[in-house]
Protein backbone atom coordinates (compact mmCIF):
# COMPACT_ATOMS: atom_id res chain seq x y z
CA UNK A 1 0.00 0.00 0.00
CA UNK A 2 1.29 3.45 -0.69
CA UNK A 3 1.07 5.55 2.33
CA UNK A 4 1.30 9.70 2.47
CA UNK A 5 1.78 11.78 5.19
CA UNK A 6 0.84 15.06 4.19
CA UNK A 7 2.40 18.39 5.80
CA UNK A 8 5.35 17.97 7.89
CA UNK A 9 5.88 21.12 7.61
CA UNK A 10 9.07 21.17 9.68
CA UNK A 11 10.39 17.89 8.32
CA UNK A 12 10.24 16.30 11.68
CA UNK A 13 8.21 12.85 11.37
CA UNK A 14 10.87 10.83 9.65
CA UNK A 15 12.99 11.72 12.73
CA UNK A 16 10.82 10.61 15.36
CA UNK A 17 11.09 7.14 17.10
CA UNK A 18 7.49 6.02 16.17
CA UNK A 19 8.45 6.75 12.11
CA UNK A 20 10.04 2.72 12.64
CA UNK A 21 6.49 1.34 12.71
CA UNK A 22 6.14 2.16 8.70
CA UNK A 23 9.75 0.82 7.79
CA UNK A 24 7.79 -2.15 6.03
CA UNK A 25 5.29 0.02 3.82
CA UNK A 26 5.74 2.37 1.24
CA UNK A 27 5.65 5.95 2.97
CA UNK A 28 5.94 9.17 1.26
CA UNK A 29 6.02 12.26 3.63
CA UNK A 30 5.35 16.39 2.10
CA UNK A 31 6.96 18.50 4.09
CA UNK A 32 5.41 21.58 1.58
CA UNK A 33 1.30 22.63 1.71
CA UNK A 34 -0.83 22.60 -1.36
CA UNK A 35 -4.33 24.04 -1.53
CA UNK A 36 -5.61 23.53 -4.84
CA UNK A 37 -7.87 20.80 -5.97
CA UNK A 38 -6.26 19.81 -8.79
CA UNK A 39 -2.96 19.61 -7.18
CA UNK A 40 -4.07 17.61 -4.10
CA UNK A 41 -5.66 15.06 -6.78
CA UNK A 42 -2.14 14.78 -8.28
CA UNK A 43 -0.25 14.18 -5.05
CA UNK A 44 -2.79 12.17 -3.39
CA UNK A 45 -3.89 10.16 -6.30
CA UNK A 46 -1.60 7.05 -6.02
CA UNK A 47 -2.25 7.24 -2.18
CA UNK A 48 -4.14 4.01 -0.28
CA UNK A 49 -3.80 5.65 3.04
CA UNK A 50 -3.06 9.06 3.51
CA UNK A 51 -2.08 10.50 7.41
CA UNK A 52 -2.83 13.60 7.91
CA UNK A 53 -1.08 15.89 10.25
CA UNK A 54 -4.33 17.75 11.71
CA UNK A 55 -6.60 19.96 10.40
CA UNK A 56 -3.38 21.43 8.12
CA UNK A 57 -5.12 19.85 4.68
CA UNK A 58 -8.88 20.03 3.62
CA UNK A 59 -10.24 16.70 2.67
CA UNK A 60 -13.69 17.46 0.94
CA UNK A 61 -16.28 16.03 -1.31
CA UNK A 62 -14.77 17.47 -4.21
CA UNK A 63 -11.17 15.90 -3.47
CA UNK A 64 -12.22 12.59 -2.08
CA UNK A 65 -14.43 11.92 -5.23
CA UNK A 66 -11.11 12.02 -7.05
CA UNK A 67 -8.79 9.57 -5.36
CA UNK A 68 -9.98 6.48 -6.47
CA UNK A 69 -7.71 4.18 -4.48
CA UNK A 70 -7.85 5.57 -1.50
CA UNK A 71 -9.04 2.97 1.26
CA UNK A 72 -8.24 4.97 4.99
CA UNK A 73 -7.43 8.34 6.42
CA UNK A 74 -5.57 8.11 9.27
CA UNK A 75 -5.73 11.09 11.92
CA UNK A 76 -3.38 12.66 14.33
CA UNK A 77 -6.28 13.77 16.17
CA UNK A 78 -9.95 13.92 16.73
CA UNK A 79 -12.34 13.90 13.82
CA UNK A 80 -13.27 17.65 12.86
CA UNK A 81 -14.93 19.73 9.74
CA UNK A 82 -11.87 19.12 7.77
CA UNK A 83 -12.90 15.76 6.27
CA UNK A 84 -15.77 14.92 4.44
CA UNK A 85 -16.96 11.84 7.07
CA UNK A 86 -20.41 10.96 4.56
CA UNK A 87 -18.49 10.84 1.73
CA UNK A 88 -15.87 8.36 3.11
CA UNK A 89 -18.39 6.36 4.30
CA UNK A 90 -20.46 6.31 0.88
CA UNK A 91 -16.84 5.46 -0.78
CA UNK A 92 -15.52 2.92 1.57
CA UNK A 93 -13.11 4.73 2.71
CA UNK A 94 -12.14 4.48 6.76
CA UNK A 95 -11.03 6.71 9.44
CA UNK A 96 -9.11 6.35 11.60
CA UNK A 97 -9.27 8.79 14.77
CA UNK A 98 -6.05 9.61 16.34
CA UNK A 99 -5.56 11.06 20.08
CA UNK A 100 -5.80 14.42 21.43
CA UNK A 101 -3.06 15.34 24.51
CA UNK A 102 -3.97 18.62 25.98
CA UNK A 103 -0.76 19.28 28.09
CA UNK A 104 0.83 21.23 24.85
CA UNK A 105 -1.88 23.26 24.22
CA UNK A 106 -2.61 24.41 28.06
CA UNK A 107 0.70 25.28 28.50
CA UNK A 108 1.12 27.21 24.83
CA UNK A 109 -1.99 29.07 26.15
CA UNK A 110 -0.30 30.27 29.38
CA UNK A 111 2.80 30.91 28.25
CA UNK A 112 0.94 33.30 25.64
CA UNK A 113 -1.08 34.97 28.64
CA UNK A 114 2.18 35.45 30.25
CA UNK A 115 4.17 37.15 27.37
CA UNK A 116 0.93 39.53 26.39
CA UNK A 117 1.06 40.66 30.16
CA UNK A 118 4.08 41.61 30.20
CA UNK A 119 4.32 42.23 26.72
CA UNK A 120 7.55 40.21 26.43
CA UNK A 121 7.04 40.09 22.63
CA UNK A 122 7.49 43.93 22.39
CA UNK A 123 9.88 44.12 24.90
CA UNK A 124 12.36 41.54 22.88
CA UNK A 125 11.82 43.08 19.73
CA UNK A 126 12.23 46.84 20.18
CA UNK A 127 15.41 45.64 22.88
CA UNK A 128 16.66 44.03 19.55
CA UNK A 129 16.94 47.62 17.73
CA UNK A 130 18.62 48.83 20.69
CA UNK A 131 15.47 50.26 22.96
CA UNK A 132 15.98 49.90 26.47
CA UNK A 133 13.27 48.86 28.35
CA UNK A 134 10.40 49.91 25.41
CA UNK A 135 7.22 47.80 24.79
CA UNK A 136 6.18 50.67 22.33
CA UNK A 137 2.29 50.39 22.89
CA UNK A 138 1.44 54.18 23.53
CA UNK A 139 -0.91 54.53 20.71
CA UNK A 140 -3.77 57.24 21.85
CA UNK A 141 -6.22 54.61 21.95
CA UNK A 142 -4.49 52.18 24.38
CA UNK A 143 -4.85 53.30 28.45
CA UNK A 144 -2.62 54.53 30.45
CA UNK A 145 0.96 53.33 30.62
CA UNK A 146 -0.35 50.54 28.98
CA UNK A 147 3.03 49.16 27.51
CA UNK A 148 3.97 48.12 31.01
CA UNK A 149 2.38 44.86 31.36
CA UNK A 150 0.74 43.58 34.89
CA UNK A 151 0.94 40.77 37.10
CA UNK A 152 -2.00 37.94 37.04
CA UNK A 153 -1.86 37.51 40.76
CA UNK A 154 -5.26 38.68 41.76
CA UNK A 155 -6.84 39.36 38.10
CA UNK A 156 -9.74 37.21 36.87
CA UNK A 157 -9.74 34.43 34.52
CA UNK A 158 -11.86 33.82 32.36
CA UNK A 159 -12.67 30.35 30.05
CA UNK A 160 -15.17 29.80 27.70
CA UNK A 161 -15.24 26.23 27.44
CA UNK A 162 -14.09 23.48 29.92
CA UNK A 163 -12.77 20.61 28.51
CA UNK A 164 -9.45 18.83 28.83
CA UNK A 165 -7.71 22.11 28.14
CA UNK A 166 -10.21 24.63 29.52
CA UNK A 167 -9.45 22.55 32.84
CA UNK A 168 -5.62 22.52 32.28
CA UNK A 169 -5.62 26.34 31.93
CA UNK A 170 -7.71 26.95 35.26
CA UNK A 171 -5.51 24.64 36.84
CA UNK A 172 -2.65 27.32 35.99
CA UNK A 173 -4.82 30.35 36.72
CA UNK A 174 -5.46 28.95 40.26
CA UNK A 175 -2.30 29.03 40.84
CA UNK A 176 -1.18 32.13 39.83
CA UNK A 177 -3.54 33.20 42.07
CA UNK A 178 -6.31 34.74 39.90
CA UNK A 179 -9.96 34.02 40.09
CA UNK A 180 -11.48 31.74 37.72
CA UNK A 181 -14.94 32.43 35.92
CA UNK A 182 -16.30 29.87 33.50
CA UNK A 183 -18.75 29.87 30.86
CA UNK A 184 -20.08 26.86 28.89
CA UNK A 185 -22.45 24.00 28.47
CA UNK A 186 -24.13 23.07 31.26
CA UNK A 187 -22.03 19.78 32.04
CA UNK A 188 -19.04 22.43 31.73
CA UNK A 189 -20.38 24.46 34.61
CA UNK A 190 -20.71 21.77 36.64
CA UNK A 191 -17.28 20.18 36.56
CA UNK A 192 -15.80 23.99 37.43
CA UNK A 193 -17.99 24.27 40.29
CA UNK A 194 -16.77 20.70 41.30
CA UNK A 195 -13.30 21.76 40.85
CA UNK A 196 -13.96 24.96 42.78
CA UNK A 197 -14.07 27.36 40.09
CA UNK A 198 -16.84 30.23 40.09
CA UNK A 199 -20.05 30.31 37.14
CA UNK A 200 -20.22 33.40 35.29
CA UNK A 201 -23.31 35.22 35.51
CA UNK A 202 -23.62 35.26 31.77
CA UNK A 203 -21.65 35.06 28.78
CA UNK A 204 -21.79 39.17 28.39
CA UNK A 205 -20.44 39.36 32.34
CA UNK A 206 -17.56 36.95 31.57
CA UNK A 207 -16.53 39.28 28.66
CA UNK A 208 -17.28 42.62 30.56
CA UNK A 209 -15.22 41.35 33.53
CA UNK A 210 -12.39 39.17 32.95
CA UNK A 211 -8.70 40.70 32.69
CA UNK A 212 -8.01 37.30 31.10
CA UNK A 213 -10.88 35.45 28.62
CA UNK A 214 -9.46 32.20 26.88
CA UNK A 215 -11.60 30.76 24.43
CA UNK A 216 -11.73 26.69 24.56
CA UNK A 217 -14.51 25.60 22.73
CA UNK A 218 -14.95 22.67 20.48
CA UNK A 219 -15.22 23.69 17.09
CA UNK A 220 -19.37 23.07 15.64
CA UNK A 221 -22.10 24.72 13.86
CA UNK A 222 -23.53 25.92 17.56
CA UNK A 223 -20.18 27.33 18.15
CA UNK A 224 -19.49 28.85 14.86
CA UNK A 225 -19.27 32.60 15.26
CA UNK A 226 -20.16 32.69 18.57
CA UNK A 227 -17.34 35.38 19.92
CA UNK A 228 -19.37 38.20 18.02
CA UNK A 229 -18.28 41.71 17.42
CA UNK A 230 -20.80 42.68 20.10
CA UNK A 231 -19.41 40.28 22.92
CA UNK A 232 -15.71 41.35 22.07
CA UNK A 233 -16.78 45.19 22.89
CA UNK A 234 -17.97 44.64 26.49
CA UNK A 235 -14.22 43.84 26.80
CA UNK A 236 -11.97 46.32 28.80
CA UNK A 237 -9.17 48.51 27.50
CA UNK A 238 -6.98 46.94 29.25
CA UNK A 239 -7.76 42.68 29.13
CA UNK A 240 -6.33 40.31 27.08
CA UNK A 241 -8.58 37.73 24.65
CA UNK A 242 -6.66 34.58 24.02
CA UNK A 243 -7.46 31.83 21.20
CA UNK A 244 -5.57 28.74 20.87
CA UNK A 245 -8.97 26.88 20.08
CA UNK A 246 -10.42 27.81 16.34
CA UNK A 247 -10.16 30.70 14.73
CA UNK A 248 -14.19 30.06 13.63
CA UNK A 249 -15.43 30.53 16.72
CA UNK A 250 -15.42 34.36 16.34
CA UNK A 251 -17.35 36.38 13.68
CA UNK A 252 -14.86 37.17 10.56
CA UNK A 253 -12.48 40.03 11.35
CA UNK A 254 -14.09 40.57 14.90
CA UNK A 255 -10.87 40.45 16.54
CA UNK A 256 -9.14 43.00 13.99
CA UNK A 257 -12.17 45.47 14.42
CA UNK A 258 -12.03 44.90 18.06
CA UNK A 259 -8.27 45.82 18.59
CA UNK A 260 -8.21 48.72 16.10
CA UNK A 261 -11.21 49.69 18.94
CA UNK A 262 -9.19 48.98 21.99
CA UNK A 263 -11.68 46.86 23.66
CA UNK A 264 -9.91 44.52 24.69
CA UNK A 265 -6.36 45.91 24.19
CA UNK A 266 -4.39 42.99 23.78
CA UNK A 267 -5.05 39.75 21.98
CA UNK A 268 -3.01 36.41 21.48
CA UNK A 269 -3.64 34.06 18.17
CA UNK A 270 -2.19 30.89 17.84
CA UNK A 271 -5.07 29.67 15.15
CA UNK A 272 -5.88 31.18 12.09
CA UNK A 273 -8.99 30.98 9.15
CA UNK A 274 -6.53 30.24 6.10
CA UNK A 275 -3.36 28.80 7.31
CA UNK A 276 -0.46 28.93 6.70
CA UNK A 277 -1.04 32.46 6.84
CA UNK A 278 0.54 35.38 4.44
CA UNK A 279 3.25 37.60 5.42
CA UNK A 280 1.00 40.74 5.96
CA UNK A 281 -1.83 39.92 7.33
CA UNK A 282 -3.45 42.21 9.42
CA UNK A 283 -3.78 40.67 13.05
CA UNK A 284 0.84 40.41 12.38
CA UNK A 285 0.36 44.27 11.68
CA UNK A 286 -1.36 44.74 14.85
CA UNK A 287 1.06 46.09 17.70
CA UNK A 288 -1.41 44.65 20.07
CA UNK A 289 -1.94 41.13 19.23
CA UNK A 290 0.60 38.55 19.44
CA UNK A 291 0.77 35.21 17.13
CA UNK A 292 2.18 32.31 17.13
CA UNK A 293 1.86 29.85 13.65
CA UNK A 294 -0.39 27.37 15.11
CA UNK A 295 1.92 25.50 17.66
CA UNK A 296 -0.43 24.26 20.39
CA UNK A 297 0.37 20.92 19.37
CA UNK A 298 3.93 21.31 17.68
CA UNK A 299 5.85 19.72 20.31
CA UNK A 300 7.92 16.98 20.31
CA UNK A 301 6.46 14.41 23.11
CA UNK A 302 3.00 15.05 21.67
CA UNK A 303 4.28 14.57 18.39
CA UNK A 304 5.68 11.06 19.14
CA UNK A 305 2.39 10.00 21.06
CA UNK A 306 -0.10 11.20 18.07
CA UNK A 307 1.96 10.15 15.66
CA UNK A 308 2.57 6.41 17.07
CA UNK A 309 -1.38 6.42 17.72
CA UNK A 310 -1.62 7.25 14.19
CA UNK A 311 0.56 4.33 12.43
CA UNK A 312 -0.52 1.99 15.10
CA UNK A 313 -3.86 2.77 13.58
CA UNK A 314 -2.37 2.09 9.76
CA UNK A 315 -0.81 -0.74 10.21
CA UNK A 316 -3.65 -2.30 12.07
CA UNK A 317 -5.89 -1.69 8.73
CA UNK A 318 -3.11 -3.04 6.26
CA UNK A 319 -2.80 -6.26 8.38
CA UNK A 320 -6.65 -6.86 8.32
CA UNK A 321 -7.88 -5.63 11.95
CA UNK A 322 -8.79 -2.12 12.03
CA UNK A 323 -8.85 0.47 15.13
CA UNK A 324 -10.39 3.16 16.08
CA UNK A 325 -12.51 3.37 12.97
CA UNK A 326 -15.33 6.16 13.82
CA UNK A 327 -17.32 5.42 10.19
CA UNK A 328 -17.47 1.33 10.67
CA UNK A 329 -19.74 1.36 7.80
CA UNK A 330 -17.50 2.17 5.54
CA UNK A 331 -15.73 -1.28 5.97
CA UNK A 332 -18.76 -3.01 4.71
CA UNK A 333 -19.34 -0.57 1.63
CA UNK A 334 -17.14 -2.79 -1.74
CA UNK A 335 -14.50 -0.88 -3.22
Amino acid sequence: MNIVILDDYQDAVRKLNCACKLDDFQAKVYTNTIKGIGQLTVRLKDADVIVLNRERTQLSRQLIEKLPRLKLIALTGRIGEHIDITTCTQRGIAVAEGIEIPTATAELTWALVMAAMRRLPQYIGNLKHGAWQQAGLKSSAMPTNFGIGQTLRGKSMGIWGYGNIGQLVASYARAFGMHVFVWGSSSAKNRALQDGHMIAPSCEELFANCDVLSLHLRMAESTRSVVTHSLLALMKPTALLVNTSHPELLEQDALIAALNRGHPGMAAVDVFENEPILQGHALLRLENCICTPHIGYVELDSYEAMFSAAFDNVVSFIRGTPTNIVNPGALQVLR
